[in-house]
């Protein structure tokens, strides 16, 4: 007699075979995502040290320019005190009239 046996195109060491090889390149694969991810993670890192660095240097020239306003004697410069001062109203800018 003859037995119907269910025979498989490849065989069970073959399909393993396969299945690591695809397995390990996934593997591969993550790996080089997670270190392009880090190589991103340390650039942006920088770059924020880099721009945090040249504003602190703006924030200093700005403090020492308004420290330099505040401390000059505008008499001495020639300016004089107001008379009187006057406020002039302004017409409405907005939309609604």
């Amino acid at each position: 007699m003859h037995k119907n046996r269910l025979h498989l195109p490849l065989s069970p060491v073959s399909l393993c075979t396969g299945l690591v090889a695809v397995l390990g390149v996934a593997y591969i694969g993550l790996i080089a995502v997670v270190m392009s991810y880090a190589a991103l993670t340390i650039e942006f890192s920088q770059s924020v040290r880099n721009d945090e660095s040249k504003v602190a240097t703006l924030e200093a020239q700005y403090l020492a320019t308004v420290a330099k306003i505040t401390d000059t004697d505008y008499a001495t410069a020639g300016y004089a005190k107001p008379v009187a001062e006057v406020f002039v109203p302004a017409k409405s800018v907005t939309a609604l009239r």
